[in-house]
């Protein structure tokens, strides 16, 4: 069963308190004159409009150089899903071999998943979308502490979001950092902020160097820099350390450009809070655009689309290596090895914004 359950269109309060002091205002107008009648609508449309995004998404993936002596090559490639968030579909598939869509039992990920028997030395497979992405918040801070309460209260199906990840670690350095963060503070939210702001502070978005970009909680804790994966991995420590259920996810960022190639991909995280459900933060982007800090805890803006939820993932069907640490690029097994000779392409093109009705 997904752990990516259903819920509210909480993230469009502002837009839907927007749309009705729009019709009290239209009333009052409609009074005084007729005129300003006709250029309403277009406003509210307008203002609407810069809450969401509508692309066209393509996602490829090539494999070359494969051994001539292989004799099973298996291929995983996440798939983008619809959720509360964001509606996403498949406009096209194209795969140089037979290929199915599969689906992970623990966090519910889709994949488009291929096995071939003595390969040829080229396989490729590309994917291209239609994606709607929505901005949306819980809230501020002083909103979301009116749901705060005692994250030692863990609900049964959240059990796995406080537990470690082999490179999310809840003891030792960062049990102790979260402890002398949390000191005074009272409910998952407040602890949540607190150790929101102490990853802000002590890291810095910097790819120099090796070692980043694995998500390793402490290696982030003792290098104090990294990119998203690394913010967001110390994130997630931390908080499960303080019992409050928080999970990973990742997929692309969109340019502000209307169309192009993405070099990479991005992430984020979210914690739980009880009485509301899981509630955004994006660490390495308040970092990067400092005026949005207060925005990036309970917030997300539309500039991106999720391709997959979760760390230490088991693939459907199970690959033969070890659980894959995030889920985001191909993963490729040759005779049962993992094999890292893939190209990848990600790009997209803006498409007329679709409205939430």
């Amino acid at each position: 069963m997904s752990v990516y359950p259903s819920r509210p269109r909480d993230g469009y309060r502002r837009i839907h308190i927007l749309m009705e002091h729009g019709m009290r205002h239209l009333n009052a107008v409609l009074a005084a004159s007729m005129c300003f009648l006709l250029f309403s609508p277009i406003t509210l449309t307008v203002q609407a409009a810069q809450h969401a995004r509508s692309f066209e998404f393509t996602y490829e993936a090539t494999l070359k150089n494969i051994p001539s002596t292989a004799h099973t090559v298996r291929i995983w490639i996440p798939i983008a899903s619809s959720n509360p968030h964001q509606t996403v579909k498949i406009i096209r598939r194209v795969a140089s071999v037979p290929a199915q869509i599969t689906q992970d039992p623990v966090f519910g990920n889709r994949m488009l998943y291929a096995v071939i028997h003595h390969p040829s030395s080229t396989v490729s497979l590309k994917v291209i979308y239609a994606v709607t992405r929505y901005e949306y918040s819980r809230g501020d801070f002083r909103t979301l502490m009116s749901y705060n309460r005692d994250p030692a209260q863990v609900p049964v199906s959240l059990v796995r979001f406080v537990e470690p990840d082999r490179l999310v670690p809840t003891g030792g350095i960062i049990a102790q950092i979260a402890e002398e963060n949390t000191q005074g503070k009272e409910g998952e939210v407040e602890k949540a902020y607190a150790l929101y702001n102490y990853v802000f502070h002590n890291m810095r978005y910097d790819k120099s160097g090796t070692g980043w970009g694995r998500g390793d909680a402490i290696w982030a804790c003792d290098a104090k820099h990294g990119n998203c994966t690394d913010f967001h991995s110390l994130f997630m420590a931390l908080a499960r350390a303080e019992k409050i259920p928080t999970r990973f996810d990742i997929g692309f960022p969109l340019p502000q450009a209307d169309q192009g190639t993405i070099p990479g991909y991005h992430c984020w995280a979210e914690f739980y809070v009880q009485g509301l459900g899981w509630t955004p933060v994006d660490i390495s982007e308040a970092w990067q655009n400092p005026s949005k800090h207060d925005f990036f805890f309970g917030s997300l803006d539309p500039n991106r689309v999720l391709f997959s939820t979760g760390r230490d993932l088991t693939l459907a069907p199970k690959q033969d290596g070890p659980p894959v640490n995030y889920f985001v690029y191909p993963y490729v097994e040759v005779d049962g090895k993992p094999f890292d000779s893939v190209e990848k392409k990600f790009s997209f093109r803006n498409l007329a914004t679709v409205q939430r009705h």
